[in-house]
């Protein structure tokens, strides 16, 4: 196995001393990227790995506009739009709005500022997975963040990933103040998956009684 497949898998698995090591000898690899074109910043922000973020940022890791959407690195974000303006439109190597990264991973002082230099809040990846902004909020549990791009235009009933949505997306994981704030934004409380399910069967296949409860009141029927 090469040092690169190594450095990438140690990244992942979140192994600060191995990476550390692989820098030392390499210092290089912290601007290293995989097969996919996304960096071992990307990567670490991807699994949840923040001290490998981090260290490789420590250690002089040159953010991409949309490496520093998902790192949550408000200046860097301001310092590439102001270079080219039309940037907070773009994507992510692997397919993802630079907004919807941001969302995903909770920043959102970078949503705002990207909404507010003309990003789309309802840009959808190009990757296949059909996530937008508010999908990556809601997937993520930003409860704050979800209600604040509702109420800046997202799609509330925004239909991918064979039929799912953000209020399906919020039920399957119990989420009772998203799925309350999605239905009082005008998420259709009705809708159903094309295999057939609606909140309340995932609520209830999941063991989310109080929010079952919640969706029953709403005259929500299996």
């Amino acid at each position: 196995m090469g040092n690169l497949d190594s450095f990438f898998k140690f990244v992942q698995a979140g192994d600060g001393p191995a990476v550390e090591k692989l820098l030392n000898q390499q210092p290089e690899l912290v601007q290293a990227r995989n097969e996919k074109g996304v960096s071992a910043v990307l990567m670490a922000c991807y699994t949840g790995q923040q001290k490998i973020r981090n260290l490789l940022m420590e250690r002089g890791a040159r953010l991409e506009l949309h490496e520093a959407a998902a790192a949550g690195e408000l200046t860097r974000v301001q310092e590439l739009v102001e270079q080219d303006p039309g940037a907070a439109k773009g994507f992510s190597p692997d397919g993802f709005p630079v907004m919807a990264l941001a969302a995903a991973f909770g920043h959102e002082d970078v949503v705002r500022y990207l909404h507010g230099v003309g990003a789309d809040v309802n840009a959808v990846a190009t990757n296949g997975t059909g996530y937008t902004a508010l999908t990556g909020a809601v997937a993520s549990s930003h409860a704050l963040l979800a209600k604040w791009l509702a109420e800046n235009g997202a799609d509330v009933n925004y239909r991918y990933a064979k039929g799912h949505s953000p209020l399906l997306e919020a039920a399957a994981n119990g989420k009772l103040e998203i799925v309350k704030m999605l239905v009082a934004q005008g998420a259709d409380v009705q809708m159903r998956t094309e295999g057939g399910k609606n909140a309340l069967n995932f609520a209830q296949e999941r063991g989310h009684k109080e929010l079952a409860d919640y969706l029953l009141g709403l005259g929500l029927t299996p």
